[in-house]
């Protein structure tokens, strides 16, 4: 795991803290890619005195578990996770293989499964995906004060069956 420390107690703002962690295939990189957000978020409490709600905490593995699940759903081949504390947000990207961006269905109140990624976008701060030459950077940013998304800001956000 590597990790940068923050540019002092309580402040993020000069040199945020980050990791960034390769996961393993399977359906247990899920749950280890929780259990390294819930740790990283601890350590950022603990070590740089960073303000996190426990709704942030909670919110940080519920979308750290969507982005993950559908990189593994729809990306084969190598991840990456990088958390990073910038201002007043988590960061979670998680970078795959797939150079196809992931959008979210049409809202389907019977719809069994298939809601990660409307979730994922009504919790957080900010979502974007960016395009890479291997494939794509998906990011969303999480309040650490836990307060309630007022909507998703971010360009290349698009609905269809991903």
């Amino acid at each position: 795991m590597e990790t940068v420390g923050s540019g002092g107690k309580g402040s993020t703002a000069a040199q945020p803290m980050a990791v960034a962690v390769p996961l393993n295939d399977g359906d247990s990189s899920i749950a280890e890619a929780r259990h390294l957000a819930l740790d990283f978020l601890t350590r950022a409490q603990a070590d740089q005195e960073v303000v996190i709600s426990a709704r942030a905490m909670d919110l940080t593995q519920l979308v750290v578990s969507e982005l993950v699940t559908n990189a593994r759903k729809y990306a084969p081949g190598p991840m990456l996770m990088e958390l990073r504390i910038v201002d007043d947000a988590v960061a979670v990207t998680v970078h795959d293989s797939a150079r196809t961006r992931p959008v979210a269905r049409s809202e389907d109140p019977h719809r069994i499964g298939g809601h990660g990624l409307e979730i994922v976008k009504a919790v957080a701060q900010d979502f974007h995906v960016q395009l890479e030459p291997a494939g794509k950077r998906v990011t969303a940013h999480i309040a650490l004060t836990g307060e309630p998304a007022t909507g998703v800001r971010g360009a290349g956000i698009h609905h269809s069956a991903h």
